[in-house]
């Protein structure tokens, strides 16, 4: 129906009060003589949900208050619907936001999510899970994995168990990786399969990369000591080959010598010794800033 907008909200994403960002989307809908819809996420069946009120009030857009998860349980749910999705930044970590260089302020990013024009980006596919941003297994995600059983949210909680968790090194696993290139066979603490640049901090990951391109990168991180760690939280990747390799494709299989912590957009996805990895192109429609388009 014209003039009808769906707003999915995640009440818990990054233990954050949602209700003054609500409330601005309410006076902004009726501002501009939307009808708004909206549904708080729960946990239970909230795929079917979204795909219920799709089809009951069939939005000119979904607008998603979340972090990374929420953003691709929606892209889920319509992934068989042309819609396009606008970002309302509300997670712990917002990585795509980040990346599509989203703007602080909800003024700001109301506008852009009713209004502006929209990029289609591509998603991963990773053992028949979609991944919108970034994956990765090794350090990160055990990282994430003991963010999840912490009880301090937020940007300091994150912050609080990565010092954990680099203080509890284990040591490196040995990974094999496949595809339409030179199989590489390499230790390494941490590899990222990488849809973009830039993690929810902000630290750039793999600088070349793109949303829409048709491919994604591996980041094989083989060493993590200090020297290397300060160079990528500083925004300056190394590329020597000795700690870190980078390949570009649009698929590849990569298996372990032991089981390894893995995540997908933030999430904790358990431990796994085998990921079979690929692209599906244009898989998206993500309203972005006007220049958006031709960064990316």
């Amino acid at each position: 129906m014209k003039n009808n907008i769906l707003l999915v909200v995640n009440p818990v994403s990054g233990d954050l009060d949602k209700s003054e960002l609500i409330a601005a989307v309410k006076a902004f809908a009726g501002q501009h003589n939307y009808i708004l819809t909206i549904y708080s996420t729960t946990g239970n069946a909230d795929i079917e949900e979204i795909k219920t009120l799709y089809e009951r009030y069939k939005p000119e857009r979904i607008l998603v208050a979340g972090g990374d998860g929420t953003i691709k349980m929606v892209t889920e749910a319509m992934q068989n619907d042309n819609i396009i999705i606008g970002i309302l930044p509300a997670g712990s970590a917002n990585g795509l936001a980040v990346d599509l260089n989203l703007p602080e302020t909800i003024a700001e990013n109301l506008e852009i999510a009713f209004f502006n024009d929209y990029m289609e980006i591509d998603i991963i596919c990773i053992n028949g899970k979609k991944s919108i941003h970034l994956s990765d297994l090794g350090v990160n995600a055990e990282m994430i994995k003991n963010y999840e059983g912490s009880a301090i949210r937020g940007k300091l909680g994150y912050a609080l168990q990565t010092l954990y968790t680099l203080a509890d090194l284990n040591d490196p696993f040995v990974a094999t990786i496949s595809g339409d290139f030179p199989t590489v066979i390499s230790e390494a603490r941490m590899i990222v399969i990488a849809n973009s640049q830039k993690y929810g901090t902000g630290i750039s990951i793999n600088p070349n990369g793109k949303m829409d391109d048709g491919k994604f990168e591996l980041v094989i991180l083989k060493n993590m000591d200090l020297l290397v760690l300060g160079k990528i939280i500083a925004g300056n990747i190394p590329l020597n080959v000795n700690d870190v390799e980078i390949i570009s494709t649009n698929k590849a299989i990569i298996t372990t010598n032991i089981p390894v912590s893995f995540q997908i957009d933030g999430e904790y996805c358990g431990m796994e010794t085998r990921l079979e990895v690929k692209i599906l192109p244009k898989q998206m429609k993500v309203a972005v800033p006007e220049s958006q388009k031709i960064i990316i």
